[in-house]
């Protein structure tokens, strides 16, 4: 507003000199009698004065302008600067980070009339970015494991939680956020896994529903990634390839004839009779967000879908896991971890993890 205000002091200033000037050669010219040749002259002189006049205050009405633009660009320039200062700080080269967490479950009762087991359960979640970056190319890595027992009175120790899993995908980028990729998913379990189902009369321990490649899986293909930044990202494979290994024998249980049978005989996880491996093509979607809810409150979304383009691709494969982080202080936190898998040919329906606890966490 005041170099506004300057502007128009200005240019009242030129015209109240220009009127002034000319009143000055008009009086001139009426006292003296002027002729016409030389009144001719005289108009001409003070042209040339008036432009002069003029021209010198419309170069400070320029600086006037100039100013008032200076300052109106001021804010956006500091915009750009803070942009640039963030864009400088984004390292080139590996980014890691790290976390494991020691979970914990106890309960126990003494003379507790409503009645109750004692049981202690844990579990260690480990949670691993390992990241590069180089300049068009990028290489997003990330490591999951989690295992977990629970042991009470009356059914001894069993396993409640068991995960390995590595997702990578590289980028090549092509214009902002989109990127020509190439991903890869692989995952299995640790150890044996069992269907503690009380319809089978007889010990379910020497029938393992499940265990380390038993079975595994394996994608990968080429696609395009959309990825704003390391927290939030999706990548799409048409043109998928998925392995799925069994490299030893596992049991399903029959409700029908409620005994299990081996995978020597029935097809287990689409893998046919007596086979070791099952090979898919088709279309994968997989994608990343993670994000704070609260100061102290984060939650991690990953989510994947697959259809199989040469057997019943309406039939798509889902597998989502939510990793909820309420953080008390650096050391300690309460999580919550669920898992949601649909796979038809390895259940038809839902399949449903879920962990609650709280959380030692040891950062790396």
């Amino acid at each position: 507003m005041e170099k506004l205000a300057l502007m128009c002091l200005y240019s009242n200033q030129k015209v109240n000199k220009i009127k002034a000037i000319f009143h000055i050669f008009s009086t001139f010219a009426a006292n003296f009698k002027i002729n016409t040749i030389k009144m001719k002259k005289l108009i001409t002189l003070i042209l040339l004065f008036s432009i002069a006049v003029i021209s010198a205050q419309t170069k400070e009405e320029l600086k006037a302008q100039q100013a008032i633009l200076k300052d109106s660009i001021a804010p956006l320039q500091a915009k750009i600067d803070a942009l640039q200062k963030e864009i400088d700080k984004v390292p080139e080269g590996w980014n890691t980070q790290g976390k494991i967490t020691f979970l914990v479950n106890q309960s126990a009762f003494s003379n507790w009339q409503a009645g109750g087991d004692n049981s202690l359960a844990g579990n260690v979640d480990a949670n691993y970015n390992f990241n590069y970056k180089k300049g068009d190319w990028s290489l997003t890595n990330k490591f999951l494991a989690s295992y977990g027992l629970t042991r009470n009175e009356d059914d001894g120790v069993r396993k409640t939680d068991d995960r390995l899993e590595l997702n990578s995908i590289l980028g090549k980028k092509i214009k902002e956020h989109w990127n020509f990729s190439f991903f890869m998913n692989f995952k299995t379990q640790f150890t044996d896994g069992y269907d503690y189902t009380d319809d089978f009369v007889g010990d379910n321990e020497l029938y393992p529903t499940g265990g380390f490649f038993k079975p595994a899986y394996w994608s990968f293909g080429p696609g395009f990634l959309w990825k704003k930044s390391d927290n939030l990202y999706l990548n799409f494979a048409p043109l998928t390839s998925k392995f799925t290994f069994l490299f030893g024998e596992i049991y399903t249980f029959n409700e029908d004839t409620e005994l299990f049978e081996s995978s020597n005989d029935v097809e287990t996880y689409g893998v046919a009779p007596g086979d070791d491996l099952l090979f898919e093509f088709g279309f994968n979607l997989r994608g990343y967000y993670k994000f704070n809810l609260f100061k102290n409150i984060s939650m991690e979304n990953i989510i994947s879908f697959y259809s199989n383009y040469l057997d019943k691709p309406q039939n798509i494969d889902v597998d989502y896991t939510m990793n909820l982080v309420m953080k008390i202080n650096d050391v300690f936190s309460t999580n919550l971890a669920f898992q949601t898998i649909y796979d038809d040919n390895a259940y038809s329906g839902f399949q449903v993890r879920e962990v609650f606890g709280l959380g030692l966490n040891v950062n790396f």
